[in-house]
């Protein structure tokens, strides 16, 4: 990184600092604080449901994901359309009518206080270690770039935004998000034209998709019917579509930014806006990774990305044959580059393949070498681009749109955090009578607290794999429960609240056992969250079936 580039850094940090310390005002109360005293407008209620989407982990982990196995992952968000559409009708109304702070609440006033406490339970351990990953990502970036240790990285971007999340509250949340919804989708646009630009050096455009298209990455939907397989076209449907009602619907961190709208109609806006431009917005981020592999083809790429353990395995005992395979692999490159360009395609195949056998038994001797077992390669494939073949300045703008993702979204999550944790559990059980000033006092302490407990969490979240499949993964291990007993609270009036409490709990065992059973490991994570939903419906009906109905009581005064 060059002066120029620390300088856009810099002056982005200290831009969201100041801005989101201005933004507090109005956060005097718990209600301005957690709810920006529902006066936000749609259109900034919108970009900020879609920026927590478009989080370091995306700009990282997808661009790696689509570099490995092009745009197949686009997959997983088809249901989401769909999904937005059905909330807007059913849940938006439901919670602004309410007048709730979170989405737990709701399911006291329908069942009982210990139905809103498991599953306030449930979003708070799931989000917290969501949250850990989402700062791993950016960290990971900077880890590479400055050479720091993975903590030092951490602090240095989760301590500014803990200090405006703390300060400002939601409204400084949302704000920063919509800032950065510009900053991300401007500096991934400025990526793909360096990209493009790079590659039409060396061949025709056309002739670089044929080479993608060939190795099978421009391939987005898999019609395929197989629960083993994690994206396809009916896992993204099904699978996908119970993640995203699950995550829009159940998810504090999401319902907290439609709470924060004017009316039910900008709450209801706000969601439609993702249903029609996450997607696209998705296949630029995926572009991208599907143009680094084409970019690399005429360009040498490392034999590994992820160079941390260069110095330990070049002191090791297989110093030698991990010498010999990086000769190997550049007599590899060097043949996959001739045929690209000859467009002899039997030969750039064969050639890539021997590519991606060298890179395997690369990392193998690293996992032997180093014994880190969760080392990956995915997550630096797009910073190392950024840092080494990006021009001065646009380097340090793609380092502040990673900067801006990373923050915002953590923001947001960690604002949820501290909302559930105050409202759920300190006020409902704890301190039930107490001034605002002093709820206020203890939100502030309580979003200090979540912000280090998730630091820590992201100083072991790094070498997990991609990232993004990280996050989803933890999430679908009690999506699908939350979503479950949210359509026994809605959908029916006959569901009771031993019903609601019982099928909650074989939700979550159910998916755990499905999720780590030698014998049902192989089901991709996706279907976790229809699984998680249909086990609760069918139990807590089941239970429910058994008692006389609870008399179903759904105020619309304070929240408890």
């Amino acid at each position: 990184m060059r002066t120029l580039d620390w300088l856009v850094v810099f002056v982005y940090v200290v831009w969201i600092v100041y801005d989101g310390l201005r933004r507090s005002k109005g956060t005097d109360k718990v209600e301005g604080y957690f709810l920006a005293n529902r006066s936000l407008p749609w259109w900034a209620v919108g970009l900020s449901v879609m920026a927590t989407q478009m989080s370091a982990v995306t700009m990282v982990g997808t661009t790696g994901q689509a570099y490995a196995t092009g745009l197949r992952f686009v997959q997983l968000y088809f249901g989401l359309p769909l999904a937005m559409i059905i909330l807007s009708l059913t849940v938006v109304p439901f919670f602004h009518r309410a007048k709730v702070y979170t989405a737990y609440e709701y399911l006291e006033r329908r069942f009982d206080v210990r139905t809103r406490s498991l599953a306030s339970l449930l979003f708070l351990v799931g989000r917290a270690f969501s949250l850990g990953v989402t700062l791993a990502a950016p960290a990971v970036v900077m880890s590479t770039i400055l050479d720091w240790q993975l903590p030092v990285t951490v602090l240095a971007i989760c301590v500014p935004m803990i200090i405006y999340t703390t300060i400002g509250g939601v409204q400084a949340v949302a704000w920063t998000d919509v800032k950065q919804m510009f900053i991300v989708v401007g500096g991934m646009t400025a990526a793909v034209t360096i990209l493009i630009y790079g590659i039409t050096r060396e061949v025709s455009f056309g002739h670089a998709l044929e080479l993608a298209g060939a190795t099978g990455r421009l391939k987005a939907i898999d019609f395929k019917f197989d629960v083993r397989e994690t994206y396809t076209f009916w896992s993204g449907m099904l699978g996908g579509l119970f993640l995203m009602l699950s995550y829009f619907g159940c998810d504090q961190s999401q319902v907290q930014r439609y709470l924060t709208a004017k009316s039910i109609d900008e709450a209801r806006h706000s969601l439609l806006m993702s249903a029609y431009v996450k997607i696209p917005l998705q296949l630029l981020i995926l572009t991208s990774g599907v143009l680094v592999f084409v970019f690399y083809l005429f360009q040498t790429p490392p034999m590994l990305f992820n160079r941390t353990y260069d110095a330990q395995v070049a002191a090791g005992p297989r110093a030698a044959e991990y010498a010999r395979l990086e000769q190997d692999f550049g007599v590899a490159i060097a043949a996959r580059r001739d045929a690209a360009t000859r467009d002899d395609r039997g030969a750039f195949l064969a050639s890539d393949a021997r590519v991606k056998d060298i890179r395997a038994e690369a990392a193998a001797i690293v996992k032997q070498a180093t014994g880190d077992e969760r080392y990956n390669d995915v997550n630096y494939v797009f910073p190392t681009f950024i840092t080494t073949r990006m021009p001065i300045g646009l380097v340090g703008l793609m380092i502040a749109a990673i900067f801006a993702a990373a923050m915002s979204a953590s923001g947001g999550e960690l604002n949820a955090l501290a909302t559930a944790t105050i409202i759920d559990f300190y006020r409902r059980h704890f301190v039930t009578t107490a001034s605002d000033q002093h709820y206020l006092t203890a939100s502030k302490l309580a979003t200090v607290s979540w912000g280090l407990f998730a630091c820590v969490v992201a100083m072991f979240a790094a070498n997990q794999g991609s990232l993004i499949e990280v996050v989803n993964r933890y999430g679908s291990l009690y999506y699908g429960s939350l979503l479950g007993v949210f359509i026994l609270a809605i959908l029916t009036r006959r569901a009771t609240a031993r019903g609601a409490f019982w099928g909650m709990i074989a939700g979550m065992t159910v998916v755990l056992t499905v999720a780590f059973s030698p014998w049902t490991s192989s089901i991709a994570f996706l279907w976790h969250n229809l699984i998680g939903a249909v086990v609760v419906v069918v139990v807590g009906m089941a239970i429910s079936y058994t008692q006389q109905p609870d008399r179903i009581v759904v105020k619309s005064g304070q929240p408890g």
